[in-house]
């Protein structure tokens, strides 16, 4: 057997207790004292000993950091356990044979997921890991539950915007009926708008989308009094609302929209052990490839991350570091990274991968069509400065 010692010379093979004849004349009498280990091994023994109980006490002692490391990447244009992660009915889809890959983080030391000190120890030298105090992420008194809803509600949201998203930027309308859910503090909506009003007119015209709406106050001068139709309660009335101004330029009313969309065509996406608002970009540009005849990334493994708003805006995330080792490692060659992210980015590049800045849902097309026709040479990358 492979795990058997040989026998020393001398030992008894048969159990009899008697050594062979003459195989013990001319040794030398055992010496007790050299027999007797001595006190500097017996210390060694002891110090061995004792670090590897703290050893193993380290192992399984929680400790106070947010260990973040590479995750998994899944393609938007594949499947998952059998099923399309995106699946379409009620249009035509067409096939592709690139990748779309959304990119995510494994995260240890938030509520329910406990770092260890010697998994601290690991990622300080690790250079694909962060490493952070918890409580820079997480609230003293978060829950397991909390930080699991908080970040399933942000999935089924990034789903939904990037489905009207993704719909809009092929020229799909998607009805929306637009309910108030609250109100800014001081501003022009606060105690003029109720929670449950329902906005059915602005200035004389019908609002039947989301981005009307939005469209509508980007070109509106902030000061103005915008004149609002709304049914509250089932009735119709009309107020007045002074808008303030929207950061990026425009205006805005000062209230918290609750959409509730009616899309032309219905998108299921199916994705397990995933939350957080970050793939919202990649799940955009995989139900725009499936709905285009165009083979957008022709063969390209292309990942990517952002949030993605109902208005096709790309937002940043976190953890963009440990996105571009992980999409690196699952094979991509291109990656999608949000303009505000790129601080992020430069000088964190792995060797092989190329990095596409987009700020929009329609930038990030553009991108993906370009690197499938081999034409992405002069597309933005993320620089210092």
């Amino acid at each position: 057997m492979d795990d058997t010692t040989p026998a020393p010379d001398g030992a008894d093979l048969f159990g009899t207790g008697a050594p062979e004849p003459d195989e013990t004349e001319g040794l030398p009498e055992p010496d007790d004292d050299a027999a007797r280990p001595g006190a500097r091994s017996m210390t060694l023994s002891i110090a061995m000993l004792v670090a590897a109980v703290l050893f193993a006490v380290l192992a399984v002692v929680p400790a106070p950091y947010v260990v973040s490391s590479p995750g998994p990447t899944r393609d938007t244009l594949g499947e998952q356990s059998g099923t399309p992660l995106i699946s379409i009915s009620g249009a035509p889809t067409y096939p592709s044979t690139g990748q779309l890959r959304l990119t995510t983080v494994s995260a240890t030391g938030g509520p329910g997921y406990p770092s260890t000190v010697v998994g601290v120890v690991r990622g300080w030298f690790d250079g694909s890991s962060a490493v952070r105090p918890v409580e820079e992420l997480y609230p003293p008194d978060a829950s397991k539950d909390q930080v699991d809803k908080a970040n399933q509600v942000q999935m089924t949201s990034s789903q939904e915007n990037a489905t009207v998203a993704a719909l809009e930027e092929l020229g799909f309308d998607v009805p929306a009926t637009l309910t108030v859910a609250g109100t800014t503090a001081g501003s022009g909506a606060d105690g003029v708008l109720l929670v449950d009003d329902v906005l059915v007119m602005m200035n004389g015209t019908a609002l039947t989308s989301f981005t009307q709406l939005t469209d509508a106050l980007k070109a509106t001068a902030a000061g103005a009094t915008v004149h609002l139709g709304v049914e509250r309660a089932g009735s119709p009335i009309d107020v007045d609302v002074v808008t303030t101004e929207r950061k990026g330029g425009g205006a805005q009313l000062g209230v918290l929209i609750k959409p509730t969309f009616s899309p032309p065509i219905d998108v299921k996406i199916k994705i397990d052990d995933i939350g957080g608002s970050s793939a919202g970009t990649m799940f955009a540009l995989g139900i725009i490839d499936k709905l285009t005849p165009e083979d957008e990334v022709n063969g390209q493994v292309v990942a990517g991350t952002g949030t993605m708003d109902i208005s096709g805006d790309v937002g940043p995330i976190g953890g963009i570091r440990q996105k571009l080792v992980g999409a690196r490692r699952d094979g991509a060659t291109w990656f999608l990274a949000p303009a505000d992210d790129c601080a992020e980015v430069v000088g964190h590049v792995p060797d092989g991968l190329r990095v596409v800045r987009i700020a929009t849902l329609h930038e990030a097309r553009e991108a993906i069509t370009a690197i499938g026709a081999g034409t992405a040479d002069s597309l933005p990358t993320c620089t210092a400065g």
